[in-house]
């Protein structure tokens, strides 16, 4: 990382953001591992690729607060700092609707989503294909594989070309693991 862009990261307050997404301690994940640190994760990923844009991060800190919490008091969020609004609306940009399918949300991610909102999804998928490792399920890592192929893949591909290895790479591996559990188990 160059000076300019540590001087940028060294102001920037991501504490009340962390303090935020403590309501999502204990919340468990389908995917696996637990909520908070997936958040946590999610924002390191972002750093490992250079992206240092204050409202980006702050946004990966608290992604799925609005979609976990029922009942979170969105002006929590709304109140913490000067960049708050903006970090409000991209954490709803990255957040399923109600009545909205997996595929439909992420086609409009793809189709009408931020810069912003893709980065941090494709962030959010690295995420989540390293905790699917950990998951025994096969046919929830199955349909999570084929929906990272079949429309995360292209986002990555629109915004970074490293980001979009590393899911390719993750990809691999889950089927691979798959293959081995299959052969293993006689499946």
């Amino acid at each position: 990382m160059d000076t300019e862009q540590t001087d940028k990261l060294s102001g920037t307050r991501l504490a009340p953001y962390i303090q935020v997404a403590t309501y999502l301690i204990g919340k468990s994940r389908e995917g696996g591992g637990n909520m908070f640190r997936h958040q946590l994760d999610t924002m390191a990923i972002l750093i490992d690729y250079k992206y240092i844009d204050t409202v980006l991060l702050k946004a990966s800190i608290v992604h799925d607060i609005l979609e976990d919490i029922p009942d979170f008091n969105h002006n929590v969020l709304l109140s913490i700092d000067y960049e708050s609004y903006s970090v409000y609306n991209l954490v709803l940009e990255v957040s399923r609707r109600n009545g909205e399918t997996k595929p439909e949300f992420l086609t409009r991610i793809r189709n009408t989503g931020s810069e912003k909102a893709k980065i941090l999804k494709v962030a959010d998928r690295i995420s989540n294909m390293i905790a699917l490792g950990f998951v025994n399920d096969l046919k929830f890592i199955e349909r999570y594989i084929s929906e990272t192929e079949h429309y995360v893949l292209p986002l990555a591909a629109e915004v970074n070309n490293d980001m979009l290895i590393e899911l390719k790479d993750l990809v691999n591996s889950r089927r691979k693991l798959l293959e081995d559990f299959r052969n293993l188990n006689g499946s």
